[in-house]
């Protein structure tokens, strides 16, 4: 088809028309001319129904018949003879294809022929338009009234499709005789005929014209007239105008559209219906305002769209007409139903818009709500009057045999618009409507500063103003009167019923902080909200229509109350709550006390409710809100409610295993329902269960349920879903998990319930298999970091996994690695063990071979290995199950190039830098000025990486700083005169007092003193003091009689070997040791080891953790060796001394390991109390001192407690230099146990600015292991701890007693 033929131009200038007919509104609204052709030539890009045009397939169909075979030909030439160079992808190829198809002579022929034919189109059409223009005015002068007022009707309508009607300039004589005619004396012929040439003229060329006053009076005397037609006419020519003109045209048809209504309201009073009368819309008067109103409506809610652009006067007219038309109120006002009382605006703006979502719109926006605001104080407060009076009303005529109120609430959540819509309202709907759109304008007016500031409000037949408290309370008595219905109905209620209203305005204020203290957080409204409850708990029926239905409602504003830091102290701490009771104890007992009872069912007043699986599950959410934070499970952990949920579970889980297979076809019974009901709410038992694992205590507690492993399940399947822990908790289960992990019970319920699997594959997946998604054409990126974007989610959730030492030890305890001759290419890992064996322990040519990306996936592995072994008691297990060390240095030998020297130069890779990184890290031992670790980047210049590589130990000296050598004389001093003039003064009880007041002052004025001689001769006055006082010890003497010919005899393990010579190691290095002290270390750790065996009891227990002796290293004696500077007799007598005393419970960690002091069920759980006790105080002080550092940790789904029991579990090595572990552990001894939290507490105040900077970055539990904590002194902190002190004390040291059997 190269030539077109008269019946095809005839057919290409219809597609032509049809195409500018469907953009003629776009074409039309174009400022100029340029910027429609703008439009024309984009509009490809900016119309979806682009292809769908007749005329685009015509175009498109046309390109296909003529350069289709081209096409065809040049692809197969392509293919065929220059694949080679084409191969590359399927893009170059429709280029080269492109190109030479446009350079083709059919190519050019079939453009010459386009441009030709549509010239001569478009000519044609130019011509027609004119013609037609012109038999239009002819028609105008000439017609008759019926043919004109059939062309107006066909031609102005909203529907107008001609492409060929479009707006005409009018001038102002026209104008002027158009309002003329609109004269309401004028007959309705002549109106009607006027009308109709208004609709045709442009909007702002009327509201433009000299004579546009008297039009506007005209127009509105129109919208009130009888005639149907008329008024119908006048609010197209409205809509019209609101469509497609700009605000500063809109607003004038607006307000003249308000003024109308205003004026209809003022002087044509309609009657309130009678209860018996009701409201019929298609009355003829009724119709007519309700589609005034109908438009109004529809303005206000599309209006903010756009008003923002214009001048804000625009924006304050439309805002200020529309609330004085809702201000007006007849004399009568909100009484009695009666014909005294009228019909307002509000009545019908209710019924259009229920929810009052125009003023919602409103008030969202700065811009408006200003204005809004501003306008309601000055002029119209009278809107806001009548909303309060209307919800009191509603409140106090409230008839207790109401029950058509859920059928009102259905009918007006399902009316239908269209020619099924409903014509008929009754009394009490209007009112209810009335009321439901008053509580919506409310419940938004609360929400901001300036709307409670309007507030106390003044209302008719009530002596007291109205405050913000006296109207929710009055909202939360509605929700109580809520006609009885089953929760289960309930549930799918209609949105309009009170309660969900209600309950939808107290939920909103709950989440605002500052609405939630002026409106929520008072005494009459929790009173109000815990009335029911006291009521049941004494045994009283509840005022409540529906006790199910309310309580539920309750307890949902309950927890919402709890998710909020002000309102759980509220709860936990607050007595004059419920003064009114009598009772004197705060909202969160009064909760726990009635949960329980539901639970043990244990109410005698509403049997009902204690079957109710939804009252029950609603309150163990608000309890779980207190619970799952540390405050909150210190303050309810006396009511053992772990215990009440644990048992409930119990209960339903033996029902819910009898659950009979379905069978496909069959009825469910009603048996099989209530099971499958049982197998739910034994679901929301675990859930709530499995939320106790959010702090270190409640995981013990967890623990101590036995329903553990369920729990982990359960949130497993959770995870994969990837669910939010609860509507109330805005993270997912990062933060559970980590918290879990910490603890061998827990890492082994995560391995259980295949969570772990679950990672390792898709670490798998996105280190070594990619997207399969990708097209060839685009592959991978090289990544440019060492732990590439897409698998930096699964190395942070291994890295919270493997943190812990336990983790390490239930993981990869007694596990060898698999060290196949051959690896499947499609063997994927599926345990922690594989990972080593894959991505870490690369010490095969299989191996290697069996990565894809061999460098990215080792990389992988070695900085997860660097993250592992920041840990030390991880370092031992793996360096002696795996040799990790021999492996790198051979790996490190392999890389380097024999010279002819004889000496081998390393090649200096990715891998290479990141293996001497490590070998670094795990031999060199020190704090921030003690060691040097190697940088893991290339540096600039012409030396990229200055730092000495090596293949065998020890490491060059330049990682080793130097310290200087310690003084071991006695230095003059304060503290050292204090001991020496207190040498009979030390049973005094006063000397201890003396002693911490001169220990505080020596570390604040001068705490270099307090090292060497000087610190071990005051721990050793202190610890003999105090274990010579019973009132100090804390465990019972122990007999330890034991030679060292005994001792010597007993074997160490290997992590044990390895632990001494690091100890040893360090101690030469900071010169307190001799070459010979070896032996000596091992004697202390020897003696220690039996003399702690003798207090174990022996445990049968499925955990590595609990099989044998401490399976870590003594970190705590090998630093007493140290600081008694090696002198195995000093050190024994003062770990005997001090095995008596409290701070042995949580400063020396294998002390209570597997403890005969313990209570039998913690020490067979696991989990030590380093981390249920000092771990789980540091996290609630955390959040108490440094708000900032708690949340950056939430946000991290990293916890304090992992990280601070590492820091403890090994006391601070590595992480501190040794002047500031010394401090550590004598502040902990002479000051108090506590301490121990305080310090973690002022370790983390002072990397507060790193910790938020790392957050950022998403590598915040990297930063916390791997880096020292450079510039941190306790010296310089002790002040800060000892104000920690005076606010903690009680409480901490209190808990640190509790949790141990103190032996008489």
């Amino acid at each position: 088809m190269s030539q077109f033929s008269a019946e095809d131009e005839a057919e290409l200038q219809s597609l032509l028309r049809q195409l500018l007919k469907s953009v003629k509104e776009r074409i039309s609204g174009a400022p100029s001319v340029e910027c429609a052709e703008e439009i024309l030539l984009h509009l490809e890009e900016t119309d979806k129904n682009f292809h769908n045009y007749e005329f685009v397939k015509y175009l498109r169909q046309y390109v296909e018949s003529t350069l289709g075979a081209v096409i065809e030909e040049e692809t197969e030439s392509c293919a065929k003879g220059d694949g080679h160079t084409i191969g590359s992808g399927q893009d170059t190829l429709v280029h080269a294809v492109t190109r030479r198809a446009r350079e083709s002579s059919q190519y050019k022929q079939m453009m010459q022929t386009l441009k030709q034919t549509m010239m001569v189109i478009v000519e044609s059409l130019i011509n027609k338009f004119e013609e037609d223009q012109l038999k239009k005015e002819e028609m105008n002068r000439n017609s008759q009234h019926e043919q004109s007022s059939s062309h107006y009707t066909d031609n102005c309508s909203d529907s107008d499709s001609s492409f060929n009607q479009s707006y005409a300039f009018i001038k102002q004589e026209q104008l002027q005789v158009i309002s003329e005619k609109l004269d309401p004396s004028r007959p309705r012929e002549v109106r009607w005929e006027a009308l109709q040439s208004l609709c045709c003229a442009p909007p702002s060329d009327v509201l433009s014209c000299e004579s546009w006053t008297g039009l506007r009076r005209n127009l509105s005397a129109a919208l009130a007239d009888p005639d149907p037609d008329l008024s119908d006419k006048v609010l197209r020519f409205f809509a019209k105008t609101f469509s497609s003109s700009p605000l500063n045209v809109t607003r004038e048809i607006y307000t003249s559209l308000v003024k109308s209504l205003e004026s209809d309201f003022l002087y044509h009073k309609l009657s309130f219906p009678t209860e018996s009368a009701g409201m019929d819309v298609n009355r003829p008067d009724i119709a007519r305002l309700l589609k005034q109103m109908r438009l109004m409506n529809d303005f206000q809610q599309e209006v903010t769209t756009f008003w923002i652009r214009h001048p804000e006067k625009y924006m304050e007219e439309i805002i200020e007409s529309t609330l004085a038309l809702l201000s007006l109120h007849h004399e009568h006002g909100i009484g009695p139903h009666g014909s005294e009382k009228a019909l307002e605006p509000v009545h019908f703006l209710s019924l259009l818009d229920i929810k009052a979502t125009w003023f919602k719109k409103w008030m969202h926006g700065y811009y408006s709500r200003t204005v809004v605001l501003r306008l309601l104080e000055r002029k119209y407060k009278s809107v806001i009057v009548t909303a309060v009076q209307q919800c009191i009303y509603y409140f106090e005529s409230y008839d207790p045999v109401r029950e058509e109120t859920l059928e009102i609430a259905h009918a007006m959540e399902h009316q239908q618009i269209g020619p099924a819509q409903r014509s008929f309202y009754s009394a009490k709907e209007l009112e209810y409507t009335y009321f439901i759109h008053s509580l919506c304008v409310l419940g938004r007016l609360l929400m901001y500063t300036n709307g409670r500031k309007l507030f106390p409000i003044k209302v008719r037949k009530r002596r007291d103003p109205v405050t913000l408290t006296d109207l929710v309370v009055v909202l939360i008595n509605i929700m109580y009167q809520h006609p009885n219905t089953s929760y289960s109905d309930s549930a799918h209620t209609d949105s309009l019923s009170p309660t969900s209203m209600v309950t939808e305005v107290l939920k909103t204020l709950c989440e605002r902080t500052e609405c939630a203290v002026e409106c929520i957080y008072q005494t009459p409204v929790i009173e109000t909200l815990l009335a029911p409850i006291f009521a049941l708990l004494k045994g009283k029926p509840a005022k409540l229509n529906s006790p199910e239905s309310s309580l539920t409602h309750i307890a949902d504003t309950l927890a919402r109350i709890a998710t909020t830091q002000r309102g759980l102290a509220l709860f936990l701490y607050e007595r004059k709550l419920v003064s009114a009771e009598g009772d004197g104890i705060t909202a969160g007992h009064v909760i726990v006390q009635f949960t329980q009872k539901l639970l043990a069912k244990e109410l005698p007043a509403s049997t009902e409710l204690e079957n109710s699986p939804a009252v029950k599950g609603a309150f163990i959410f608000v309890c779980r809100q207190m619970y799952n934070t540390c405050e909150g499970l210190q303050v309810l952990r006396p009511y053992s409610l772990h215990e009440c949920i644990a048992k409930a579970w119990r209960k339903t889980s033996s029902l819910s295993e009898r659950v009979p297979t379905p069978v496909p076809g069959a009825i469910p019974s009603s048996s099989s329902q209530e099971l499958q009901n049982a197998v739910a709410w034994e679901e929301v038992l675990l859930d709530n269960l499995l939320n106790f694992a959010a702090t270190p205590k409640g995981l013990l507690l967890l623990q101590q349920t036995g329903a553990i492993h369920e729990c982990v399940t359960y949130m497993f399947s959770r995870f994969t879903k990837k669910l939010q822990v609860s509507r109330c908790e805005k993270f997912g289960y990062g933060v559970m998990v980590t918290q879990v992990a910490a603890t061998a019970p827990g890492i082994v319920a995560l391995h259980s319930s295949g969570f772990i699997q679950a990672i390792v594959v898709e670490l798998w997946s996105a280190l070594e298999c990619g997207r399969e998604d990708v097209r060839v054409v685009h592959p991978k990126s090289t990544p440019m970091d060492p732990i590439d974007r897409s698998c930096l989610k699964s190395f942070l959730t291994l890295v919270n996994l493997m943190s812990s030492p336990h983790a390490v030890w239930e993981l990869l305890g007694h596990q060898t690695l698999p060290n196949k001759t051959e690896y499947n290419l499609r063997e994927m890992p599926t345990s922690i063990i594989d990972v080593m064996d894959r991505l870490v322990v690369i010490n095969s040519d299989a191996k290697i071979h069996s990565l894809f990306n061999y460098e990215q996936s080792h990389t992988f592995g070695l900085r997860l290995l660097s993250v592992m072994c920041c840990n030390l008691d991880s370092l031992l297990l793996l360096e002696s199950q795996y040799k990790l060390s021999d492996i790198l240095l051979q790996s490190q030998k392999d890389n380097a190039i024999e010279a002819s020297s004889g000496e081998g130069e390393f090649i200096i890779d990715g891998l290479s830098v990141e293996r001497n990184h490590l070998l670094v890290r795990m031999n060199a031992i020190g704090g921030p000025s003690e060691r040097r670790l190697p940088p893991r980047a290339l540096q600039k210049g012409s030396d990229p990486y200055p730092w000495p590589m090596f293949s065998s130990y020890p490491p060059p000296n330049c990682y080793i700083l130097d310290v200087p050598k310690p003084l071991r004389t006695k230095q003059d001093s304060e503290i050292s005169a204090f001991l020496a003039s207190s040498k009979e003064a030390e049973r005094d009880e006063n000397w201890m007092e003396s002693c911490r007041r001169h220990y505080c002052k020596a570390m604040t004025s001068k705490s270099t003193v307090l090292t060497g001689n000087v610190l071990a001769d005051l721990l050793e006055k202190a610890v003999l003091h105090l274990s010579s006082s019973s009132a100090n010890c804390f465990f019972p003497p122990a007999e330890y009689k034991v030679v060292d010919h005994y001792v010597k005899t007993r074997k160490l393990t290997s992590v044990e070997q390895l632990g001494i010579s690091i100890s040893l190691r360090y101690g030469l290095f900071l010169k307190l040791l001799r070459e010979d002290s070896e032996q000596d270390l091992c004697l202390l750790i020897k003696h220690s080891q039996e003399f702690l065996s003798q207090q174990r009891v022996t445990l049968q227990s499925e955990l590595c953790y609990l099989r044998g002796g401490y399976p870590g290293h003594d970190w705590f004696s090998s630093t007493i060796f140290l600081l008694m500077g090696g002198d195995v007799g000093r050190s024994l007598s003062l770990l005997l001394r001090f095995s008596r005393l409290l701070p042995s419970a949580v400063l020396w960690p294998a002390r209570l390991y597997s403890s005969m002091h313990l209570p039998v069920e913690m020490a067979q759980s696991g989990i030590p109390p380093l981390y249920s006790c000092t771990a789980h105080y540091v996290e609630m002080l955390l959040k108490a001192e440094v708000p900032l550092v708690f949340s950056a940790f939430r946000m991290s789904g990293f916890t304090p407690s992992q990280m601070c029991i590492q820091w403890l579990g090994q006391c601070f090595w590595n992480y501190l230099d040794w002047p500031e572990i010394c401090h550590y552990v004598s502040t902990c001894i002479i000051m108090g146990p506590d301490y121990q939290v305080y310090m973690c507490i002022a370790v983390l105040k002072h990397l507060q600015q790193d910790i938020l900077q790392y957050t950022q970055t998403q590598d915040l539990q990297v930063f916390l292991k791997e880096d020292p904590i450079h510039g941190f002194r306790v010296s310089d902190y002790l002040e800060y701890m000892e104000g920690l002190e005076r606010s903690y004390r009680g409480m901490v040291l209190t808990d640190m007693r509790s949790i141990l059997l103190k032996s008489t």
